[in-house]
């Protein structure tokens, strides 16, 4: 193929794989992968190259072969790769990549190594009762919002490509009997990475522990070098605690724009803290602690958007239990997982204090930061919209007026006192500030998205897109490289009341 970089593959020569090309859904005990193919698609049309990311990774957008898997660089052999996972609090035993099939990594304009990916290409022995495919909606979803958390700077995966393949794929979108035929299409992400927690949960589950001390080892080579390897065994629990505060790191930037993953099992978990796979996720728009936008985390809300850095812990104790057969060092390993909850809550009282233009979050300021979450909890304000407005609060603000633009609800003359006294003792605190208040507000500015991509708008994309209208979409691409300035302000408003409801729009679920 030209123009296009060298494609390495150094995971598959260095881990046990299974080579028969066989994609029947099966257990692989004692590989790590297992060779497939990408499946032929009919007619694959392109209908999105992220240009910036493909000048970093030396790729045009005249490679349709290599982006719809139908035409690969010569001696390239894609895989899958094969983990476990807890999902929904249960263990699930094997699971692996039952939609994604790897292509191998190509060296950045910087030096690093980017893997690529393929979401949607077809079965593996991973997809258990699934067939591999994806469908444009979630496809879309998935290319949009990588690149949205990626310009607002949340670590994520990224997307590269994203191509129709010319075909119909039936899915069940709310698993209640009523499947439809939908475009399919595939999707190229990147990473640096692609290693799960469920990856070491898996050999620990087989007892493979020669496997899994080598993955320990390569995974701390590649992709945290500047662990120490002098201290022995000393460097697994440095590097367990990197996981942990590079987790809690993603959490609180998950808090500081308002995104809700929606299905956080530990086979959706990265060892280097990134977002990945994105499902039935959504970003607040109503403030709630319980908010989860999965069908299927219903009744229990495991996953709700306040439970968030509780299920990172979990996770993280699930990923602790399974490196500690090579690690040997309970005492340690708990330490670190006692100290997640200090971490995380540190980095929390920072990152709402850049929020709310604070100099700091001090001791005194704990009820002021329960005030707030009681009045967006109990009023329903726009999460986004409510920091873009207090932005402009001063001591001649009519409060009522000036906040309108937030409330999803008329507000009770009892709401409306609890408002006012927020915002009293709001302007109050920065008047204590030992910053300017144009430090204030450049604080807040850079904290505080003007754009986020909300559901309806993903929901008015996908339709219009699906039906060869772009205009929508060439605005969100332009807004979301830019999400701290206003470009649109016709996206700078509350969901609309439509939308409430709206099935795929206020409501997902796993297939999504």
């Amino acid at each position: 193929m030209n123009n296009l970089p060298e494609i390495k593959q150094a995971f598959k020569a260095y881990f046990p794989g299974d080579h028969t090309y066989n994609n029947y859904p099966r257990q692989t005990p004692g590989v790590l992968y297992a060779l497939v193919e990408p499946m032929e698609f009919p007619n694959p049309e392109l209908i999105l190259f992220n240009e910036e990311l493909g000048k970093e990774l030396g790729i045009t957008r005249d490679q349709l072969g290599l982006f719809s898997g139908q035409q690969l660089p010569e001696g390239v052999q894609t895989y899958a790769t094969a983990y476990a996972g807890h999902q929904f609090g249960n263990w699930a035993g094997q699971l692996g990549d039952g939609r994604a099939i790897n292509i191998g990594a190509v060296t950045d304009e910087s030096g690093k190594e980017i893997e690529l990916q393929y979401k949607g290409a077809g079965s593996t022995p991973y997809s258990r009762n699934a067939d591999g495919r994806a469908v444009f909606r979630s496809s879309l979803r998935e290319y949009l919002m990588s690149e949205a958390m990626y310009y607002l700077g949340i670590p994520t995966t990224r997307a590269l490509s994203l191509v129709k393949t010319g075909e119909q794929v039936i899915r069940d979108m709310f698993y209640n009997g009523h499947p439809e035929a939908e475009n399919g299409a595939v999707i190229i992400r990147t990473a640096e990475s692609f290693i799960r927690f469920g990856h070491f949960e898996l050999l620990a589950a087989r007892q493979e522990l020669d496997t899994l001390k080598k993955l320990m080892d390569w995974v701390i080579e590649k992709h945290f070098p500047h662990i120490d390897e002098s201290t022995g065994e000393e460097k697994y629990l440095v590097w367990f605690k990197e996981i942990c505060e590079r987790t809690a790191d993603m959490i609180v930037g998950w808090f500081r724009v308002g995104f809700v993953h929606g299905v956080m099992n530990t086979d959706n978990m990265s060892v280097l803290g990134l977002t990945i796979d994105y499902g039935p996720y959504s970003m607040l728009d109503e403030y709630s602690l319980n908010f989860t936008p999965n069908t299927t985390d219903l009744p229990g809300r495991r996953y709700a958007f306040g439970k968030q850095a509780n299920i990172a812990h979990w996770n993280l104790f699930q990923l602790a239990n399974a490196i500690f057969p090579i690690i040997n060092n309970q005492e340690g390993l708990e330490n670190i997982l006692d100290n997640f909850s200090k971490y995380f809550w540190g980095k929390y009282d920072v990152m709402m204090a850049h929020k709310l233009g604070l100099d700091a979050v001090k001791e005194s300021d704990q009820q002021l930061l329960l005030e707030w979450q009681k009045l967006m909890d109990e009023l329903k304000l726009d999460y986004t919209l409510f920091f873009s407005l207090l932005e402009k609060v001063d001591d001649q603000t009519d409060v009522v007026v000036h906040f309108e633009p937030c409330f999803y609800y008329k507000p009770t003359g009892n709401q409306i006192l609890q408002l006012k006294d927020f915002t009293t003792h709001y302007i109050a605190r920065i008047k204590e500030n030992t910053i300017s208040d144009a430090q204030r507000l450049q604080q807040m500015k850079a904290a505080n998205p003007k754009f986020i991509l909300r559901n309806y708008l993903l929901y008015q994309c996908i339709q219009e897109t699906d039906e060869g209208d772009f205009t929508l979409l060439n605005k969100i691409l332009e807004a979301l490289k830019q999400p701290y300035q206003e470009l649109f302000p016709e996206f700078s408003v509350k969901r609309p009341d439509w939308a409430g409801d709206q099935p795929g729009c206020s409501t997902l679920s796993c297939s999504s």
